[in-house]
């Protein structure tokens, strides 16, 4: 795994070992990131469920302007930090070893300006994008004009979004999984 495009471009990211985090592969995160390009430049940018921190690294190099990395293990959080110093991108993160809903809890308490993308990749069929989005419905962490991402299952039927304050602007589907782009309403 690699980073792909800007200033840490090609430069290679530890991942974590064994089967608790599922890696972006390379060609997916490319697709992703040309779709995100256009939105990157300046942003805030949060990447909750972060794993190896690949994603929210690569929206650093492309030139988002800061990151918040959300993982509860600390075996993932060591290797988000590790990265973060290899890529020398330290310093436009900050890095929270918590429980998700917990996170974002306290970014609230602390009166976090809103995110400009939220990027979510958890567990695929545990309802968690579900139990987010419902949890970022009504919070000051985003607005109407950020993007949120989430990656799921191709299997995740979007159908259960329906109740919440949420349009899907476009619906990107690989093989095996897809990512949802979604603004409040």
């Amino acid at each position: 795994m690699r980073v792909i495009a800007g200033s840490a471009r090609s430069l290679p990211l530890k991942t974590v070992s064994g089967q608790s985090t599922r890696p972006t592969t390379d060609r997916i995160k490319e697709t992703l990131f040309n779709i995100l390009q256009p939105h990157l430049p300046g942003v805030r940018f949060l990447d909750l469920f972060a794993g190896s921190g690949a994603i929210g690294i690569e929206a650093l190099s492309r030139g988002a302007a800061s990151a918040v990395f959300v993982e509860k293990s600390p075996a993932a959080v060591r290797c988000i930090e590790e990265n973060l110093r290899f890529t020398k991108l330290f310093d436009k993160a900050a890095v929270l070893r918590n429980d998700v809903y917990l996170a974002l809890s306290v970014l609230e308490a602390r009166g976090e300006s809103a995110f400009d993308i939220v990027f979510l990749d958890p567990p695929y069929g545990q309802n968690d994008v579900e139990r987010v989005l419902e949890k970022l419905a009504d919070s000051p962490l985003i607005t109407k004009d950020t993007l949120i991402v989430a990656e799921e299952s191709i299997r995740f039927q979007p159908e259960v979004l329906s109740r919440l304050p949420y349009e899907i602007i476009r619906d990107k589907r690989y093989k095996t999984n897809r990512h949802l782009f979604l603004q409040r309403k």
